[in-house]
């Protein structure tokens, strides 16, 4: 049986007080043994402090990228192997706010992923389609060749080292959130690409408490990377909660 997987992705935001506060409260609220594992992934200027937040807890660290090269003159980017060694179990690759905003093609992507595994680190490979590929009815064949891209640099046999991060991008931010059934559809589809039955596959799109039962409860959804909702406490808790 797969493990659950509930990972927050704090983007941009924060602060050394705001660090302290939330990881102090998800802490206290997240005692005991739980099915779920839950992830954190703050900002590059505030890993160091978190992953001493979490040094005495069962949350793991991760970050929200990496770079494809292992070191150089790569002003501003941070190499795997400074990720492991500053104690990242999972990195953040090909989120849909990179491939728009920094041009970052599947190619690229996929570099990432490679470079990161070499380090040890597990990548969350995210994929997902516009609103137009969406209408256009293209969404799976998109999402087929953000894998494909990936697959093809690393083999089959490396997705099993990799979880993957399913965003339709017209739900991130905007308060829409594909309906269960349509994250399903999108689930199994990405899982009938893969050879290997237990790598883990996340709903990235507006996961909110009041919607998280109902996209656990699809047999091939895993868990959730969670935004906004991830930055608040109490919501982020009753996610985990409805995943464990």
């Amino acid at each position: 049986m797969r493990q659950p997987l509930v990972l927050a992705n704090w983007k941009m935001n924060g602060s050394l007080e705001f660090s302290r506060t939330l990881i102090s409260d998800i802490n206290q609220g997240w005692q005991g043994d739980h099915r779920a594992e839950v992830a954190v992934c703050p900002p590059a200027v505030y890993l160091s402090q978190v992953a001493q937040l979490v040094s005495d807890s069962s949350i793991a660290l991760g970050a929200q990228d990496v770079s494809a090269a292992d070191s150089g003159a790569y002003t501003g980017e941070s190499a795997a192997s400074m990720l492991q060694e500053l104690g990242c179990r999972y990195v953040i690759v090909g989120h849909s706010e990179r491939r728009e905003y920094h041009g970052e093609s599947s190619e690229y992507v996929a570099e990432k992923v490679a470079a990161a595994q070499s380090k040890g680190l597990i990548p969350v490979l995210c994929v997902g389609e516009s609103l137009e590929e969406r209408d256009s009815g293209s969404a799976l064949h998109v999402i087929g060749e953000q894998l494909q891209a990936v697959i093809s640099l690393v083999g089959q046999a490396a997705m099993s080292s990799t979880v993957i991060a399913y965003e339709p991008v017209w739900a991130i931010g905007t308060g829409r959130t594909a309906t269960p059934e349509q994250a399903q559809a999108v689930h199994a589809y990405i899982r009938s690409q893969l050879e290997d039955d237990g790598v883990r596959i996340l709903y990235g799109g507006s996961v909110k408490p009041d919607n998280a039962k109902e996209l656990f409860g699809q047999p091939d959804i895993d868990g959730a990377l969670v935004g906004g909702a991830s930055l608040k406490s109490e919501d982020f808790l009753a996610i985990c909660a409805a995943a464990d």
